[in-house]
Order: C-alpha cells, then sequence, then structure tokens
C-alpha cells in the first residue's frame, strides 16, 4: 500500500468493510473497538450513534498508538442505531428480541442512524451524522417467523439486514441506502477527501464485480 497514508477500520463488521472495499478503499488494518453499546437512560439515538462511534475512534486510536506500523494512520470508526421514535431498537441476538422488533417495525416507519467518526493522522477527531427513513410492509406472522429461521438478523441493529431478505420488507426508504447497510459511502469519502485522504488512490487497479 504504498502511496498512501496507512487507514485503519475501527470495526470487525464485514458489511462496513465490504462497503469500503466497493468505494475502492483497503483498509491496512481492522480495529474492532470492544464498546459497550447499551444506550443510556433517556438517551436519544442520534445522541447514542454519536457517543459510541467517537467511543469506537478512542478505543481504535488507542490501539493505533501502540502500534508503530499503523502509527499516524486515519482511522474510521462507525455506530448503526435503528429507532422508532425515540425508542432505540437492539441489535438483536436472541429470536424474542427480533421478534419484538419485527413486529414493532410491522407496517411502521423508521429511522437508521449512522454516526462515523475519522480520527486524522494528526488525531484530530471529524463526526457526521447520517438519517436515512424506512418504511416497512405489514408483516404478518408467516413472514417474522420464517424471517427468524433466515438466521439473518443476528448481530443487527434494528433485528434485520436491509442487504439481504429484509430488502424486500422495504415499501419506502428517503435517504442514503449505504446508510442503512452499515456506512453511509457518500459521507464517508466526502469526510476523508476533505481531510486529505487518497480515496481514489485505489480504482485504478479496482475489478467491478
Amino acid at each position: 500500500m504504498l502511496g498512501r497514508p496507512k487507514f485503519v477500520l475501527a470495526s470487525g463488521s464485514p458489511r462496513r468493510l465490504s462497503l469500503l472495499n466497493q468505494a475502492g478503499i483497503e483498509p491496512d488494518a481492522l480495529r474492532p473497538a470492544d464498546v459497550d453499546e447499551t444506550p443510556k437512560r433517556g438517551e436519544l439515538p442520534r445522541a447514542c450513534a454519536n457517543r459510541l462511534a467517537r467511543a469506537k475512534a478512542d478505543a481504535a486510536l488507542k490501539s493505533v498508538q501502540l502500534d508503530d506500523e499503523l502509527r499516524g494512520a486515519f482511522i474510521l470508526a462507525a455506530d448503526t442505531v435503528v429507532a422508532v421514535g425515540r425508542r432505540i431498537l437492539p441489535k438483536a441476538n436472541l429470536v424474542d428480541e427480533a421478534a419484538q422488533c419485527l413486529r414493532l417495525l410491522s407496517g411502521r416507519n423508521h429511522r437508521v442512524y449512522t454516526a462515523i467518526c475519522l480520527v486524522t493522522p494528526r488525531e484530530a477527531f471529524r463526526q457526521r451524522l447520517v438519517e436515512t427513513r424506512v418504511r416497512f410492509k405489514r408483516l404478518s406472522e408467516d413472514d417474522i417467523q420464517a424471517y427468524i429461521g433466515s438466521g439473518e438478523w443476528r448481530g443487527k441493529a434494528g433485528g434485520y439486514a436491509v442487504q439481504g431478505i429484509a430488502g424486500s420488507f422495504v415499501v419506502k426508504m428517503v435517504g442514503s441506502y449505504t446508510n442503512v447497510v452499515g456506512l453511509p459511502l457518500y459521507e464517508t469519502t466526502t469526510l476523508l477527501g476533505g481531510e486529505g485522504f487518497p480515496i481514489r488512490f485505489g480504482w485504478l487497479n479496482a475489478v467491478a464485480v
């Protein structure tokens, strides 16, 4: 990766890595942050996403500062929150959690917020928050049970993955699709480019899938 600054993704999410790769960016390292993602009492969705993205970036920076090869790298962290009104839905890991999420989302509008936090080589922090509005069709109990059977929902905010089967539940979406997947590409690449990261560096040899 000669010819460009080092880049670290502070996430172990395959979806975020895939989205970055889609934009022609290949991280030099992954530094998933072990952060408690439990919302604080009364915390609003926007504030929760911003706080967690910053916490992940802070944790990754501490790790990178101890690594001679990565010190001075750009670090990108993100957190995605799914909310109905002021209510933050969990990252579902249990069947009951997923079922509750899907019943709540059925036939209703909800919002997906992704906060991105970029640490520059000079250790300045830059944040953006992106919001997408999504409406689901009315889900039958058969829909819910079959979707739970797919296992696709595990570990996903709001109990669904829009890039998979649950994409067929979406009646309407206003805003960034990649935001709902987990990393808003326009805002991410604009933020990186604005801070001097050569986002087009990997385009020359990119192979279309």
